[in-house]
């Protein structure tokens, strides 16, 4: 009977202290890695819709999600690990810089890409809120990467039954293609 409370006690000990049980954005972890999980799924097109979007919700401090018209191809991003050159408003609040290499944008109504390749730096601020790090500003416009455009606009032209838009969509598929390359 000893052995079974030791067991159950030692059970406990590592179930209590291991990472794998911390909560998403717990405060004494580091911030980036809370940015680092949102920057990655708006990467793979988290926002690209409704039902996707809500696998971002654990990691900002936004309610809704405003309706986008656009969106911003990139082909990476970096999260500055550098400490000197994060604002660091106080222990609770912290602005992080991220460097973007945008393609250029996609305007969904419209299904134009407008080329505009440049390397955009964004600060992102998170804040402890309710206990935990969440991303409270920019809210900007999803930054997704060009291979999941590119199957975001194959899905468009297999759905769609308008033959000239299935023209327009595979117009713009070819010139996503090429760009960045």
């Amino acid at each position: 009977m000893r052995s079974v409370i030791y067991l159950t006690l030692f059970l406990g000990l590592i179930l209590f202290s291991s990472d794998g049980q911390a909560q998403t954005g717990a405060l004494n972890k580091d911030p980036a890695i809370l940015l680092k999980k949102y920057l990655e799924l708006d990467n793979k097109g988290a926002r690209l819709n409704s039902l996707s979007g809500e696998s971002q919700k654990p990691y900002v401090g936004w309610k809704e999600e405003p309706v986008w018209g656009q969106l911003v191809v990139v082909s990476r991003y970096e999260v500055i690990e550098d400490f000197s050159q994060w604002d660091v408003k106080n222990n609770l609040d912290v602005v992080i810089p991220v460097e973007y290499k945008v393609l250029g944008s996609l305007y969904l109504e419209k299904a134009v890409f407008l080329s505009d390749p440049h390397v955009d730096r964004i600060g992102f601020r998170l804040k402890a809120v309710n206990g935990l790090w969440r991303v409270i500003e920019p809210i900007i416009p999803p930054h997704v990467g060009q291979k999941r455009v590119m199957n975001f606009v194959k899905q468009a032209i297999v759905e769609e039954t308008d033959r000239s838009r299935v023209a327009v969509l595979t117009a713009l598929r070819d010139e996503l293609r090429v760009i960045g390359k």
